[in-house]
């Protein structure tokens, strides 16, 4: 099989990286790729460039495209490839609103009965304020409808904090929404789906906040861990019977079938678990914690998402076996960033870490940083612990000027 892997991020580099190591493969390329990807396998389009992307499918005669953030999804991606005759992996333009737009979210969560938090809609900064300058209650949340890179959520602690919020974020005519506040414990459950049935992943919990101790501006992902202890297995049961099929039941009835990785954001609290957002796609930095874990192979998983048959696969994961990584980001991230910084030490990791890159370029022999997420430093232990020490052991050997990442990953479970 030849694929052909949509995105430039750490998430990206991982689906390549199984891809190959799992014996799914025989080539996989990627566009626009990353650092971490041969040069001999960069396509240079851009994930906007549907056009090139089939041509490029034609000329290297690709089997299968795997879509992996969800600008392309939501853009329509898969609909044009569909249309071009090429198996393309993910959900459909239509499908793919579960992330595009947060309010059709709430709509299908509250019509089938998904448990979420209660919220309000407003059109625009205006009202948003007015509301927010009556509101006692706090802390709320404050989310964006549309993509926001993982940065569209605010969860202000005062008035002051989310007036701050909305003039820094909130466009004069945004869709936009207030939720509840909900405490307990965030984890994410992925599940493949092929429009009927689901098979679910391993749980993972991702760090969300720039500072160590949950402190700071929200930012993509500073580093995650699997399997997550709040998930249980009666719990992972629940989540999958009254939430995952649920909403793939759901979406079927609204004529919308969703093909491809539905990832459910959940908050625990004691026996309650309730929804905070969907996603589309494999998480970025979950699939670093996920993939490593896992038994058999991703192309097979993909082929029976795509033809209907995931009730007749199998799905494992490595027993007693755990899972972390850590994202080394630019100084300055989640804010204004420098780029072009010189990367020294990769070569000095032990061969047992594996290094996802994320916001690299290759020149030569050398790499440079190109984003606000660099790289992915992940390893397996038979203990999370032993997990984590492996990381945190040999991180240090990779610099480049102003090189930040928490030093706290996997906290909450090794507390």
């Amino acid at each position: 099989m030849r694929y052909l892997v949509i995105g430039s991020g750490g998430r990206e580099h991982a689906i390549a990286w199984r891809l190959m190591q799992d014996g799914s493969a025989k080539e996989v390329y990627a566009a626009p790729g990353n650092g971490g990807i041969e040069p001999d396998f960069r396509a240079d389009i851009a994930e906007s460039d549907f056009a090139g992307i089939a041509a490029f499918c034609a000329d290297k005669k690709i089997d299968m495209v795997i879509v992996g953030p969800e600008a392309p999804l939501v853009g329509g991606m898969v609909d044009y490839l569909e249309k071009q005759k090429i198996p393309v992996f993910g959900p459909a333009k239509k499908a793919a609103l579960l992330e595009g737009s947060k309010l059709f979210a709430k709509r299908i969560m509250e019509k089938y009965g998904i448990p979420t938090a209660r919220h309000l809609d407003f059109a625009g900064k205006l009202p948003l304020l007015e509301y927010i300058q009556q509101e006692k209650n706090f802390p709320l949340v404050i989310k964006l409808d549309g993509l926001a890179a993982g940065k569209g959520v605010g969860i202000p602690e005062s008035r002051e904090e989310a007036i701050h919020f909305i003039n820094n974020t909130v466009a004069d005519d945004a869709g936009v929404f207030v939720e509840e506040f909900i405490g307990g414990e965030e984890a994410s459950v992925l599940c493949i789906s092929d429009g009927t049935n689901i098979i679910p992943f391993v749980a993972a919990q991702d760090h969300k906040r720039i500072y160590d101790g949950d402190r700071g501006p929200n930012t993509g992902g500073m580093g995650a861990y699997a399997p997550a202890p709040v998930i249980t297995a009666e719990r992972l049961a629940q989540v999958s019977e009254k939430i995952l099929q649920p909403t793939v039941d759901g979406m079927r009835n609204e004529g919308i079938p969703f093909r491809g990785i539905l990832y459910a954001g959940l908050m625990v609290s004691g026996d309650e678990i309730k929804v905070l957002e969907y996603n589309v796609r494999f998480g970025d930095p979950e699939a670093q914690v996920i993939f490593p874990l896992m038994n058999g192979k991703l192309g097979d998983l993909f082929q029976a998402a795509l033809s209907g048959t995931l009730d007749r696969t199998d799905l494992s994961f490595k027993k007693n076996m755990q899972a972390i990584t850590v994202v080394i980001a630019s100084g300055g991230y989640p804010g204004d960033y420098a780029k072009g910084e010189l990367i020294s030490g990769i070569d000095k990791v032990d061969g047992n870490i594996i290094v996802f890159h994320a916001g690299t370029k290759r020149i030569h022999d050398a790499y440079y940083t190109n984003g606000g997420r660099v790289l992915d430093i992940t390893a397996v232990g038979d203990t999370l612990r032993e997990a984590k020490d492996k990381v945190y052991q040999v991180i240090d050997r990779i610099s480049f000027n102003g090189a930040y990442y928490r030093k706290d990953i996997g906290y909450r479970a090794l507390k």
